[in-house]
């Protein structure tokens, strides 16, 4: 019987830990999900003020989704290199970029 409490008590205490050490690194990506958001925020202002067209910001936005796949794909060890994290941040520098020349040409949403 004592060996069972003892059992029951240890997975009681492996699981927390367990889901703990699963859990990916999130901590390490603050910046580059900061300035996804932001990016994400400068598309919304974008397409409600007229500035971009729905095309526009179509692409815009799957341009956003596929940086967003870079880092997903980046934490999926649960740790992203620098090398990783210099390609997300060069992906990023150039979609701010396109965003930019996108909501400061001469199209506008109808």
């Amino acid at each position: 019987m004592k060996l069972k409490s003892l059992l029951a008590a240890a997975l009681v205490v492996a699981f927390p830990v367990m889901a703990l050490a699963q859990t990916p690194d999130t901590t390490s990506t603050k910046r580059i999900d900061k300035r996804q958001e932001n990016q994400e925020r400068r598309i919304d202002k974008g397409a409600q003020t007229g500035q971009l067209t729905g095309k526009e910001q179509k692409r815009l936005e799957k341009g956003q989704a596929r940086v967003q796949k870079m880092e997903d794909k980046a934490m999926a060890d649960g740790k992203m290199t620098k090398k990783e994290r210099a390609h997300i941040e060069h992906a990023q520098d150039q979609q701010s970029k396109k965003i930019y020349r996108e909501r400061h040409d001469k199209q506008v949403a109808k």
